[in-house]
């Protein structure tokens, strides 16, 4: 029996390569993509393993109407998963960051995110007398999630929310049977790591523009350079859907030692002073 899941955000990045990954491995993907041109793109690539859904997740009308196409489809079967994906990333001074960049912030990667996994878990068996197995969440975090840099407060800070919605989600799914699992990737190769001086203008009055301008200058140039490849993320999120007991989290970061070891082990101030000392914030 084929096997649906559903992934947000496949037209590139994470999204694309988990898609093309479990197609080869026989299941059937429907993912979500904003824009028409995008879903033929990713039909005429992927085939008719996948069905490409045109909604964005902080359109609860257009995730409804998508989560009923999926519905017919399945006729009674459950979803295997769902991959919560779809996300954007804000880079700026918290001090200066316009609130309303914020709410879109955590519009997509919380509020939408919510809203998706809501009228999908129906779908997941998430009913006291659903046949068959039950599906897997599987919610696509970042060490941003456990690690607070400075000019990523938004985007650090939706992601700590991530964090304690999944948590709470998988306890409360217990219910069901319905698992939720954590994948917290570090800088991946997706085409965000271009985007990461987007918006950069709108600081150039204030008393970090030569900080900024250095940080994410450089932050660029190295990233694309050592980025976690897509195929690496992709392979833990199938590792999470197919694994007889997954872990609760899957932390892929960009480097093991300085990124994700020392940051959450040092006193609060001494990676203060660390963090100081690298992006000239004295």
């Amino acid at each position: 029996m084929t096997k649906y899941i559903l992934i947000t955000g496949i037209s590139t990045g994470i999204g694309y390569a988990a898609a093309e990954m479990l197609v080869q491995r026989g299941y059937h993907v429907f993912g979500s993509v904003r824009k028409q041109a995008d879903a033929g793109r990713v039909q005429a690539a992927l085939g008719d393993g996948v069905t490409p859904l045109l909604f964005d997740v902080t359109d609860h009308e257009g995730v409804a109407t998508a989560v009923t196409q999926i519905r017919a489809t399945l006729n009674g079967q459950n979803l295997a998963g769902l991959v919560n994906n779809a996300g954007v990333s804000l880079t700026g001074p918290l001090m200066h960051l316009p609130v309303d960049e914020l709410r879109r912030q955590f519009e997509v990667n919380l509020f939408g995110l919510l809203d998706v996994t809501q009228q999908c878990l129906p779908l997941l068996g998430a009913r006291l007398d659903a046949p068959g197995a039950h599906g897997r969440i599987v919610n696509i975090s970042s060490v941003s999630g456990k690690i607070a840099y400075p000019f990523m407060g938004a985007y650090a800070a939706s992601k700590h929310a991530l964090e304690a919605l999944s948590d709470s989600l998988r306890r409360e799914l217990l219910l069901y049977g319905i698992d939720v699992i954590l994948i917290e990737p570090g800088t991946t190769a997706t085409p965000i790591i271009g985007k990461a001086s987007d918006g950069m203008e709108q600081y150039a009055q204030t008393d970090y523009d030569a900080i900024l301008q250095k940080v994410v200058g450089d932050a660029v140039t190295k990233r694309q350079r050592t980025a976690i490849p897509v195929e690496k993320v992709a392979a833990k999120i199938v590792e999470a859907l197919e694994s007889q007991h997954p872990k609760t989290r899957y932390a892929i970061p960009r480097k093991w030692f300085t990124g994700w070891f020392l940051p959450r082990i040092l006193p609060d101030r001494w990676f203060d002073r660390m963090a100081a000392q690298e992006m000239g914030l004295h």
